[in-house]
C-alpha cells in the first residue's frame, strides 16, 4: 500500500484546496511544500499586494477628503509599519492553512519535492531525504516572474514583483515600472497613492492590453491626471545605472526615450515553477513553457496531475482552487460543476476593474452577435458621493436569444460585483432576466440595471 493516495507538491491556492478536498473526500493526503501555506498568492502576490493597496487607500483618502469637508494635518506614513501589517496579514492566513491541515488530517511535509517515478516523490527538508509513494500526484507549484533577457535586469535596484513584496519596506522617491498589465497598474497604484513619482512602459498600445480597450484607455487617462507618466508601444532596450539611479532606455514608435528612478519594477508577467520538480528523465509533455494536461488535468506521465499556474493559461488563484478541485472530484469519480470557461478577472486599481466572459470585440471577431450596452456613472450617486473618477459598467449579450456573454465593470467594489455577472454567464440567463432583479439605491451596483437597459434598447432595434 502506497504512502499516500494523493500527495500533493505545492501548498497554494491549488494545492491547498485540492489537498483539503481529497481529505474530505477519505483520501490520505500529503502536502509538500518548500516554503509557507498559501503560495506566492497568499505571501507574495495576491493578497500582500492587496494589504498594500488598502494602507495606500487608507491614506489617500486621509489626504484627500477635502472634497467632504475633511482635512487631516501632518498625515504619516510609516512603510515599516505598512509592511508589518501586510507580513501579519499573510502569516495569519498562512497559519490558518496549517491549522486546516491539521484538522483534515492532511500531513504537511515541509522541503522541495522532487518526482522521481510515476508515483513516487523525494522530499528534501531540513531533516534529510525522504521518500514516499503515492497512488496518485498533483503539481501546483505555482509560477515565478517572468525575466527576459533585457540587459541590466541583474542590476541591484531592479526587482520583481515577489522580491518587492518581501523585504523593500521604504518609500522610493521615484519607480519605473516595466509592463502595464495587472501587477504593473497595481503597483503605480500604491506607490502614486504614497507620492513616489511613477513612470510605467508597455510594449503594446495601451495598458492592460488584455482586456477590453476602454478599460486600459480609461485606466491610464486617470492615472495621468494623478501624475503618473505613462509610455505606450515602447520597448525596452536596456537598464543602466548612472549618478541618478537606475535609468531605463526604451523606444517608442521608432523615436528613443528614457525613464529614470530609484529603483526599477519588472511586471512583465510570470512563468510555470518547475524547476527540480521533475527527476532528469522523467519529463512530462509540454504546451510552451506549461505543462499539458487533458480534460482531468492529467499529465502524460502516469497517475501525475498539475493544476493552476504550472499548466493553465489562465493564471489566477481562483482559477487553481476550481482546477484543484475539480482533479480531485474526477479523480474520485465525482461530478465537477463549476464552469471553467467563466473566470472572472480584478484588478484593485483605483477605481477597481472587474470583467468576465467576452467583449463585444470578441465576440465579433468569434463570429457571434453580440451588442454591448453601457453605464458611464456619472450621474450615479454613490459615485458622486465619493468623488469618484469616470466609471462605467459595460455588459455583452448576444443578439440573437439575449444571453449575457460578458461584462466589463469600472468602478468602487466591482470586484465584489462581478461574481453575479459570471452567475448569468453560466446559466445561460438572459438581459431580460437579470432585469427582474431590483438593485438598491443608492448603490454602485444600481448602475448595472442602466446599461442592461441600454443593451435592451439596442438588442431590440
Amino acid at each position: 500500500m502506497s504512502d499516500y493516495q494523493l500527495l500533493v507538491i505545492g501548498a497554494g491556492p491549488g494545492g491547498y484546496v485540492a489537498a483539503l478536498q481529497a481529505a474530505k473526500l477519505g483520501l490520505r493526503t500529503a502536502v509538500v511544500e518548500n516554503r509557507q501555506a498559501g503560495g506566492t498568492c497568499l505571501n507574495r502576490g495576491c493578497v500582500p499586494t492587496k494589504t498594500l493597496l488598502h494602507s495606500s487607500q487608507i491614506y489617500h483618502d486621509i489626504s484627500d477628503g477635502g472634497h467632504a469637508g475633511i482635512t487631516a494635518d501632518a498625515v504619516r506614513i510609516d512603510m515599516d509599519a505598512i509592511f508589518a501589517h501586510k507580513r501579519q496579514v499573510s502569516e495569519k492566513l498562512s497559519s490558518g492553512i496549517l491549522s486546516m491541515f491539521k484538522s483534515a488530517k492532511v500531513d504537511w511535509l515541509p522541503g522541495t519535492g522532487t518526482i522521481i517515478a510515476p508515483n513516487t516523490v523525494q522530499v528534501a527538508g531540513t531533516d534529510g531525504i525522504q521518500t514516499y509513494t503515492a497512488d496518485d500526484i498533483l503539481v501546483a507549484t505555482g509560477s515565478v516572474p517572468a525575466r527576459p533577457p533585457i540587459p541590466g535586469l541583474e542590476l541591484s535596484g531592479v526587482m520583481t514583483s515577489d522580491e518587492l513584496l518581501e523585504g523593500c519596506d521604504h518609500l522610493y522617491r521615484s519607480i519605473v515600472i516595466i509592463g502595464g498589465g495587472v501587477i504593473g497598474v497595481e503597483f503605480a497604484t500604491f506607490y502614486n497613492d504614497l507620492g513616489c513619482a511613477v513612470t510605467i512602459i508597455e510594449g503594446m498600445d495601451r495598458l492592460l492590453p488584455t482586456m477590453d480597450r476602454e478599460l486600459g484607455q480609461n485606466l491610464a487617462l486617470i492615472l495621468k491626471k494623478r501624475g503618473v507618466k505613462i509610455h505606450t508601444n515602447s520597448m525596452v532596450q536596456n537598464v543602466e545605472r548612472d549618478e541618478n539611479g537606475l535609468t531605463v532606455n526604451f523606444v517608442s514608435k521608432d523615436a528613443p526615450g528614457t525613464a529614470s528612478g530609484e529603483v526599477v519594477l519588472c511586471a512583465i508577467g510570470r512563468q510555470p515553477c518547475l524547476k527540480g520538480v521533475f527527476t532528469d528523465g522523467l519529463q512530462p509533455e509540454m504546451n510552451g513553457k506549461s505543462i499539458q494536461v487533458d480534460a482531468h488535468y492529467q499529465t502524460s506521465i502516469p497517475h501525475v496531475y498539475a493544476v493552476g499556474d504550472v499548466s493553465s493559461r489562465v493564471q489566477l488563484a481562483h482559477v487553481a482552487s476550481a482546477q484543484g478541485t475539480a482533479c480531485v472530484d474526477a479523480l474520485c469519480g465525482r461530478e465537477n460543476s463549476v464552469d471553467m470557461n467563466v473566470v472572472p478577472s480584478c484588478i484593485y486599481s483605483r477605481p477597481e476593474i472587474a470583467v468576465v466572459g467576452m467583449t463585444d470585440q470578441e465576440a465579433k471577431e468569434a463570429g457571434i452577435p453580440a451588442k454591448a450596452g453601457k453605464c458611464v456613472m456619472f450621474g450615479n450617486a454613490r459615485t458622486v458621493i465619493v468623488n469618484g473618477d469616470r466609471c462605467f459598467m459595460k455588459v455583452v449579450a448576444r443578439t440573437d436569444n439575449h444571453q449575457i456573454i460578458g461584462a466589463q465593470l469600472m468602478c468602487q467594489n466591482c470586484t465584489d460585483m462581478i461574481s453575479q455577472l459570471g452567475q448569468a454567464i453560466a446559466n445561460h440567463m438572459t438581459v431580460e432576466q437579470l432585469l427582474l432583479a431590483m438593485r438598491p439605491h443608492p448603490t454602485f451596483e444600481e448602475a448595472l440595471t442602466e446599461a442592461l437597459e441600454d443593451l435592451l434598447s439596442k438588442l431590440k432595434n
